[in-house]
């Protein structure tokens, strides 16, 4: 696929269609990965992005439960010291 490099202010840049935007995911972010005589653009992915915030409320409403035990009752625990 050719991508003309077209003038943004003092800068040069690429247009990246809507098609490839939505087809790899690109929102705000990627990353530019310089290898062996190529660029590379990978898309920028937060995945943890709002834990913090949800887990805040989750204390709030009190849906921070234990589901599982910490320690198993048939779990012998002397082999580890």
């Amino acid at each position: 696929m050719d991508i003309s490099v077209i003038p943004i202010g003092n800068s040069k840049g690429i247009r990246l269609s809507k098609t490839l935007l939505e087809k790899y995911n690109i929102t705000d972010k990627v990353e530019l990965i310089l290898e062996k005589g190529y660029i590379i653009l990978k898309p920028k992915s937060e995945p943890r992005k709002g834990w913090e915030k949800a887990f805040k409320q989750m204390h709030q409403n009190g849906d921070d439960q234990l589901l599982i035990n910490d320690s198993f009752e048939d779990e012998i625990l002397d082999e580890w010291n």
